[in-house]
């Protein structure tokens, strides 16, 4: 498939306007400083969608090999997991309406692009993707294991946090998930309200808790390096065999 650029609309540029400045200007005191140098790695600007294959692509295969690949919307766990363990992002590639800023039921274009393809500048995040979509893909049948590495990477590349060092001010709280930094509302929640609980990185933990999918998370998971997340990839697989096998 491809995102056949030319059939944006003027509307569509004047959205992607909107999200991406309103978005980014409350970003640079919660967001990781990982995704805020990538937003200028990979070239996003408010001015005009990322078009994928004439700006995006070429940077991203510089930076970590990896290229973002139109999808349609959702698309099924094996097509899914085969992308990412070829170093392929799936984004889809319709935008919302004016009308629909602040609500979507199913992801579009600036979630896929604007939240998760900065964070693709990384090499140690890339890396943790690649190697849990092969995971993933040596279990794609059984839908227990689906369940319990869709679990871990909601809470990861979805809805992550990581205490990042800051300077003079020590470690702090900032955002690494797609499903956040997409999101106007939860980006402050995650970090600021006293409802959620916010848990140490813990595989075993990340693979049996369940998530939400219609309104803010309960929970978020805090990790201390994207390292600690490509380092935990022997633990996710040791530790999904045990759970399937006593499961």
């Amino acid at each position: 498939m491809h995102q056949h650029y030319s059939k944006y609309t003027s509307e569509d540029q004047e959205v992607w306007q909107l999200l991406f400045a309103r978005q980014l200007a409350q970003l640079p005191d919660k967001a990781s400083q990982d995704y805020l140098a990538g937003i200028d790695k990979v070239g996003f600007v408010a001015d005009h969608i990322p078009d994928f294959e004439r700006e995006l692509n070429p940077r991203l295969e510089k930076l970590t090999g990896w290229r973002v690949s139109a999808v349609p919307g959702l698309i099924d766990n094996r097509t899914f997991f085969e992308l990412m363990a070829n170093r392929n992002f799936p984004a889809t590639t319709w935008l919302r309406r004016r009308e629909q800023l602040d609500y979507l039921q199913e992801p579009d274009m600036f979630h896929d692009t604007f939240g998760h393809v900065p964070m693709l500048s990384n090499q140690a995040f890339c890396d943790f993707l690649a190697a849990l979509s092969r995971i993933a893909l040596d279990h794609v049948e059984n839908e227990e294991a689906i369940n319990m590495i869709s679990r871990l990477y909601w809470y990861t590349v979805e809805f992550g946090l990581i205490q990042e060092p800051t300077g003079q001010q020590g470690n702090q709280l900032r955002i690494y998930g797609g499903g956040i930094l997409s999101s106007l509302g939860e980006t402050t929640y995650s970090l600021y309200s006293a409802e959620p609980q916010r848990l140490p990185y813990q595989v075993e933990t990340l693979l049996k808790t369940p998530y939400i999918i219609d309104r803010y998370q309960d929970r978020y998971f805090v990790i201390d390096s994207y390292e600690q997340l490509y380092h935990s990839i022997p633990e996710i697989e040791a530790t999904l065999e045990e759970l399937l096998v006593g499961g």
